[in-house]
């Protein structure tokens, strides 16, 4: 069957073709990892989550925290959460997302992903402390924390998240969020704005200008039409670097201080500079090429 990547302009400005075709012997795109998925629901009877992989389900495990029982299913408002992990996470009739062998953990954590406020920020809690007891169980390596409040933060906003955000990291998992779509230049989205949550931000597919809300506390800029997508797309990438960090036996060390700051911080080292007159900064655009080829030695 062929093989079509789930976004092809996106995906070529952030070279994955290219590094499933250098690294087809040597890399397995997140086989034996889980994602973690906080949204607000996800519609398990959609066919792309119902698939069997030879090595078990796409979806491994499930979580409501707000109703604390199994069952993520969104209920309306909600309506994200369902196809935010297809760029990461999709293997179905040929389409892939990035880390497309990968297994996910569907959690049900907020109402409806465009946030008012800082006020669901009790069962973002809960589902990243569930997160924390289960990392383990499934080898969950990466969070795609895709909530955000479409405000313009410059500084961290304390809350009950920040806790387990900074547990998450001293494990080494990558947890990340969207900066936002709203055309901000003086601030981010909650939480992406926390020190302890990397905030994803995006170019433009097939341009390598800035676009979308992005601040100096910006991390890591990834093509996307939305940020939500490029943080999917950074999600899935930090689940490949892991890999080939792990297969190549790199002493990411040198790099951070837990696996996922090293992650972070080769994106950074590797990505494309990207300087940004209305936000008055410079920004490093993810290639996951670049950054496998440091690690592995191209």
């Amino acid at each position: 069957m062929p093989q079509t990547p789930y976004d092809p302009v996106s995906f070529e400005q952030i070279r994955v073709p290219q590094t499933w075709r250098r690294y087809a012997d040597r890399l397995t795109w997140g086989k034996g990892q889980s994602l973690a998925i906080l949204d607000d629901g996800c519609d398990l009877c959609v066919p792309q989550w119902q698939v069997e992989m030879p090595w078990g389900p796409k979806v491994i495990a499930t979580y409501n925290s707000i109703d604390n029982n199994d069952d993520p299913a969104p209920v309306a408002p909600g309506y994200h959460g369902t196809s935010v992990g297809y760029p990461s996470s999709l293997n179905y009739e040929g389409t892939l997302g990035i880390a497309y062998n990968n297994q996910v953990a569907q959690i049900r954590a907020v109402t409806i992903v465009h946030l008012s406020g800082q006020t669901e920020a009790d069962t973002m809690a809960t589902g990243l402390r569930w997160v924390l007891e289960h990392h383990q169980q499934y080898n969950i390596t990466a969070v795609n924390l895709s909530a955000l409040d479409d405000e313009s933060h410059s500084e961290p906003v304390a809350t009950v998240i920040d806790e387990p955000l900074r547990a998450l990291r001293e494990q080494g998992i990558w947890v990340s969020a969207p900066c936002g779509n709203n055309g901000y230049t003086e601030g981010i989205s909650w939480p992406a704005c926390q020190p302890e949550c990397i905030g994803i931000g995006a170019t433009i597919p097939g341009q390598r200008v800035a676009h979308l809300d992005r601040c100096t506390n910006t991390a890591l800029l990834v093509a996307a039409a939305a940020t939500s997508s490029s943080n999917a797309y950074a999600a899935a990438c930090s689940m490949i670097l892991r890999e080939a960090i792990e297969h190549g036996g790199n002493d990411w060390q040198e790099h951070g201080a837990t696996l996922a700051d090293a992650i972070l911080a080769i994106f950074q080292e590797t990505g494309v500079r990207i300087e940004d007159p209305q936000a008055e900064a410079t920004f490093r655009e993810l290639d996951l090429l670049a950054a496998v080829d440091h690690v592995l030695g191209g």
